[in-house]
């Protein structure tokens, strides 16, 4: 089974479906919240605070690292939103625009939001799990070749990180 979701050519065009659903839910979610000018994760974040529901550890992490830095999550969150659908919309790095969404999905429903988060992550983790099939009709169809070709070049010449700074 697991051969069959990333491999087959047809069923590549099902990710192709759900990656455009997933990446449009995305993209316009984040724009509406730059648009607005108005947008802040800090109301949300002490929300989460007072839901009892939410999980101790979470609660600690939201009070301890969050809370203080409302404004550089608002920032991530609206951005972060943009960047994940337009790779999924596109299919570039989309395993880990996947990923991405899938743990902001997962933060938002640790956040006590359910809404359409568990629907978005269970897609979400099918894509993942997809591998490069889920972009085989996209950007990363001709980007994930060209990168692994560059970097085996570069490991063949000894041009890695290290002889790099030296």
């Amino acid at each position: 089974m697991m051969n069959f979701l990333r491999t087959n050519k047809y069923i590549a065009g099902l990710w192709v479906v759900i990656r455009l659903y997933l990446g449009y839910t995305w993209l316009t979610s984040g724009l509406g919240k730059i648009a607005s000018g108005e947008f802040d994760a800090g109301g949300f974040l002490q929300g989460a605070l007072g839901n009892p529901d939410v999980p101790g550890w979470w609660a600690t992490f939201l009070d301890a690292v969050a809370i203080p830095n409302a404004g550089l999550f608002s920032i991530a969150v609206m951005w972060g939103e943009v960047f994940i659908g337009l790779g999924l919309i596109l299919g570039i790095f989309t395993n880990l625009a996947a990923l991405m969404g899938v743990v902001m999905n997962f933060s938002f429903l640790l956040s006590g939001t359910l809404s359409t988060n568990p629907q978005m992550a269970i897609l979400g983790i099918f894509i993942a799990i997809a591998g490069a099939n889920a972009g085989r009709y996209g950007l990363d169809r001709w980007v994930l070749p060209y990168l692994k070709e560059t970097w085996k070049q570069r490991v063949r010449h000894g041009k890695t990180k290290e002889t790099m700074a030296a």
